[in-house]
């Protein structure tokens, strides 16, 4: 697998593809961890060449205190692309992609405000702004997006419509725990009891597609099921739990059929877990 450490290097390997070849990406912050392999896994089939990057973006954290936390596993992480048979991995530094007087950002518009965007302001800006950054730079026909974060799959995949991106934006289903909980780098700083706690995420999303299943689809009922299953343990602060138009990002709405999903965003100590699960149409 090819370590490309510059603008130039990554220039070069592209511009020695042959023109017909399908290129896959999977832009990553590294911290690679088996909900990441279902990218790879299926950048790889579905690509004649498969190319990742590892990033940690400073743009996307709110907290400084966050960004010099998030961890740094180059070596676990390139051995893992590698495994999962990746031609090369873009690995730039933070002046390769930020170089001095930098100063344009991607808006992410209305679908980007509520839920992470309200949470973390200027979380989506940063992350458009990178991913259309290696966009432009890796040239991919297919790029591939974990659902975990389904509002920014949303949000990119809007990006790539309304910017006229010449490539696919696909989106992977979310690789969890033997007991539901989404796969995620900051799992690792969960305490013991609050990773025992932890799943009560993925028992609020299951709860609520059983009952929105059952053909109850009064959003008041929705809505309160999964804040309520939420609330069982004392120590999961909620920051949101909502029912949303899967079209739109924005809360669903009576007469609008959908598709819904529910979002979740909970507190658990210093860790944030976010999850999410397709309920179906109203």
């Amino acid at each position: 697998m090819l370590k490309l450490r510059t603008l130039q290097e990554l220039k070069d390997w592209r511009a020695g593809l042959d023109p017909t070849t399908s290129v896959g990406f999977v832009p990553t912050m590294g911290a690679l961890h088996q909900g990441h392999a279902s990218l790879l896994r299926t950048s790889v089939q579905e690509c004649q060449v498969s190319i990742a990057s590892i990033f940690v973006n400073p743009l996307q954290f709110n907290e400084g205190s966050d960004f010099k936390r998030y961890p740094r596993t180059e070596d676990e992480d390139c051995q893992l692309l590698a495994e999962f048979g990746m031609d090369a991995v873009y690995l730039p530094t933070r002046e390769d992609i930020y170089p001095d007087g930098y100063e344009c950002r991607v808006r992410p518009g209305p679908g980007g405000e509520l839920y992470e965007g309200y949470h973390r302001p200027g979380h989506f800006e940063g992350m458009m702004t990178v991913v259309l950054k290696l966009f432009q730079r890796v040239q991919p026909h297919r790029a591939y997006f974990g659902e975990k974060d389904a509002q920014q799959l949303w949000l990119v995949k809007r990006m790539a419509q309304d910017l006229d991106l010449n490539l696919l934006v696909c989106g992977c289903e979310t690789v969890r725990e033997k007991d539901g909980l989404a796969l995620s780098s900051r799992n690792a700083f969960l305490t013991a009891q609050q990773r025992s706690e932890s799943v009560i995420v993925y028992q609020a999303l299951c709860a609520t597609r059983e009952l929105f299943r059952s053909g109850v689809h009064e959003l008041p009922r929705l809505n309160q099921m999964l804040t309520q299953t939420l609330q069982k343990y004392e120590q999961t602060e909620i920051e949101y739990a909502e029912v949303i138009d899967d079209r739109t990002f924005r809360p669903a709405e009576v007469g609008n059929p959908g598709p819904w999903r529910a979002l979740v965003a909970v507190r658990m100590g210093e860790t944030r877990l976010i999850d999410n699960m397709l309920l179906g149409t109203a």
